[in-house]
């Protein structure tokens, strides 16, 4: 009889037999330009189309005002999604940029500029990284109710790396301006 391994702890890459953890990560989604909810279900739809990547939750969605932004800015909406993954942290944020592309992201020199998708990794499993390309955890969304309410609603017993729990990370955070939207909904398909 041939045993399988238990897909809830590694995966083999086929090609070189490399064995890689699966990783559970945090991934917040914005958007406050154009068709605003039919880009968030599409960045859920193709994160869940990404290979060795599984979507396990996508939270309600928040329609939230603009922190830090240019006074023109729009509101936002925004969620999260939980996966599971075995890419390196590397690869997911090639992939989250990718699909920020298929969405006419536009990058510009100014800092929280309104934009039609913005996919952010918060938390990928215990990695930290500190370079100019990637920073894990994300330095400012233990100070963001936009993306802790969301994960909160996902996982109220998820904790921020080396920051403790996310429901006291919330209670600290500025709530105002973020509003749950039970009329709008996204789906894992």
């Amino acid at each position: 009889m041939t045993e399988t391994p238990n897909p809830n702890i590694v995966d083999a890459d086929t090609l070189t037999g490399e064995m890689r953890p699966i990783r559970r990560a945090v991934l917040a989604l914005g958007s406050n330009l154009g068709e605003r909810l039919t880009a968030l279900q599409g960045a859920v739809n193709a994160i869940a189309d990404t290979p060795d990547v599984w979507v396990t939750g996508v939270s309600p969605v928040y329609e939230t005002q603009p922190v830090d932004s240019p006074a023109e800015a729009k509101t936002y909406l925004n969620a999260v999604v939980l996966i599971d993954t075995t890419l390196a942290a590397t690869r997911l944020l090639d992939r989250a940029l990718a699909i920020e592309d298929a969405f006419d992201r536009e990058r510009t020199e100014v800092r929280n500029a309104p934009r039609t998708l913005d996919v952010d990794l918060i938390v990928v499993g215990d990695r930290r990284s500190d370079d100019d390309t990637l920073r894990l955890p994300h330095p400012r969304a233990a100070e963001r109710a936009f993306v802790l309410q969301p994960w909160f609603d996902l996982e109220p017993d998820a904790e921020f790396p080396d920051l403790g729990p996310i429901a006291d990370l919330l209670e600290k955070a500025d709530q105002s301006g973020v509003s749950r939207r039970d009329d709008l909904t996204l789906e894992i398909q």
